[in-house]
């Protein structure tokens, strides 16, 4: 059997699969984030590590643990997690979607003339560098006792295994690393005012990086199996897909949204605002467009309104409600493709006396739509080759949600089985990975197989007008109101 963790921003889960990549148990924790001021986004690492032990608990009740053949983890992107040299935490670790760092960024791209020919990628606030240098720069007491910095995913292969390491997928994400070399660039960690012994060492998703601790194994009453060195949860959800070939491409409505496209050869596009990164698999990569707030802006709605956001989908499929006068503008954490704003606002447009809360459900299904019709655009005009399209992400249970974003984006959307489990699955399809024997690229093609189809969500033309309509006023509401934010 194989464990595959995913340590999401609002809770961790993890699932347990047999030799045939069956799910045989699976379980979460719920997280919470600290939001001290605008614009910031934390959380105690001490609280994943806790939420993992309660998870064990829950997945041992479903099957025994004891004969783990292996275990991958994999989770949310661009985290600063510090630990001093005795590998304690030093600060709540600062968060993917926290907006402080805009000033670093600026720093960071003057601070070298060829940056972005470099890392790849523009400097944005979600990523890892600028963290550290506002951290040196306001909390110097903190940054003196540094002695590794870890993205989330990483901390928790370190309490398992006491080794500090990182994948090339997650180590895209932090501004220090070469994507197209698959490896730290000294320039870029010095420009972050780092030191190369103060990052984790490098390694492909499914390569092994150490074993679980006898005393961890004991604590958490599971074997001290093989750890393998696991994945950004995209390029996790990805592999959990069986989506690792060059033009197959995802849309993940997760807490954020990503709209990614695999590719067989490093592609910059950072002028456009693409993420590019690397794969977890070697010798391949992957672009993304990213959007801050997805299945996070429906749950907050229905923390304003007092239900959930299954009553407030299924009211609105009940009526067959399919039209509003409403736009949604998703922005409630900034913006980063393609607008790159941090300070970027959440909005609702058009509110009448007659609005209800159907409306406001409608547009922001339409609204965090549109926001991925913005992604794929700017895939498409840095040259990105996009054949098939699946959806994962707990967003797609909703049928409703789905049938909107084909409609919107324009092209058939497959949903397949384990959707809704992608990054956890793809963490145990890695860890399953590192024990084939033989040939990897034939082992990959039979663990990473695509799952079966459940539904293709196929455009329609009947909405085609009112959506081009309502996706041009969604554009000049951000650009006629960006100076006031």
């Amino acid at each position: 059997m194989f464990l595959g963790i995913d340590l999401g921003t609002s809770a961790l889960k993890a699932i347990v699969t047999d030799a045939g990549g069956e799910i045989v148990a699976q379980g979460q924790a719920p997280l919470s984030v600290s939001n001290p001021r605008p614009l910031w986004s934390e959380q105690d690492p001490r609280q994943w590590w806790q939420a993992l032990c309660k998870v064990l608990v829950e997945l041992r009740r479903q099957c025994r643990l004891d004969g783990l053949q292996a275990i991958g983890v994999a989770g949310q992107m661009h985290g600063a997690t510090l630990l001093d040299s005795r590998g304690r935490v030093l600060r709540p670790c600062i968060l993917w979607n926290d907006g402080r760092c805009q000033n670093e960024c600026q720093v960071l791209e003057r601070a070298l003339s060829d940056f972005r020919q470099r890392a790849g990628n523009c400097a944005m606030p979600g990523f890892t560098a600028p963290k550290l240098l506002w951290i040196k720069r306001h909390e110097p007491e903190v940054f003196a006792q540094l002695a590794k910095v870890l993205l989330p995913k990483d901390y928790l292969v370190f309490r398992l295994t006491g080794r500090y390491s990182s994948d090339m997928s997650d180590a895209s994400g932090t501004l220090w690393l070469d994507p197209e070399k698959r490896q730290w660039d000294e320039a870029l960690i010095t420009a972050g005012g780092l030191r190369r012994d103060q990052l984790p060492e490098l390694h492909e998703g499914c390569d092994t990086v150490g074993c679980v601790s006898a005393p961890v194994a004991a604590e958490l009453g599971i074997a001290p199996a093989p750890v393998v060195a696991g994945a950004g949860d995209n390029a996790a959800g990805a592999v959990g897909m069986g989506i690792v070939q060059a033009g197959e491409g995802f849309v993940s409505l997760g807490t954020s949204g990503v709209y990614c496209v695999v590719s067989d050869r490093h592609f910059p596009a950072p002028e456009n605002t693409l993420h590019a990164f690397c794969h977890c698999l070697p010798d391949t990569w992957q672009q993304m467009s990213v959007t801050l707030s997805a299945a996070n802006c429906l749950t907050w709605l229905a923390r304003q309104l007092g239900a959930t956001e299954a009553q407030l989908v299924d009211e609105l499929e009940q009526t067959g409600q399919r039209r509003t006068p409403v736009v949604f503008l998703p922005y409630l954490n900034g913006e980063r493709t393609p607008h790159n704003d941090p300070c970027a606002s959440g909005m609702f447009f058009g509110l009448r006396n007659e609005t209800n809360r159907r409306d406001l459900t409608l547009a922001v299904l339409e609204g965090v739509a549109f926001s991925f019709v913005d992604g794929q655009d700017t895939l498409l005009s840095a040259h990105s080759h996009i054949d098939t399209v699946s959806l994962i992400g707990g967003g797609v249970r909703s049928r409703l949600w789905n049938t909107v974003l084909a409609d919107v984006l324009g092209r058939p959307l497959q949903l397949c089985d384990g959707a809704a489990a992608g990054p956890g699955l793809g963490a145990a399809r890695l860890a399953q990975l590192s024990t084939a024997a033989g040939n990897r690229r034939a082992a990959l093609n039979q663990i990473c197989s695509r799952p079966a189809v459940q539904a293709v969500y196929e455009p329609g033309a009947s909405h085609s007008e009112y959506y081009a309509h309502k996706l041009a006023t969604y554009r000049r509401l951000y650009t006629q109101t960006r100076e006031l934010n």
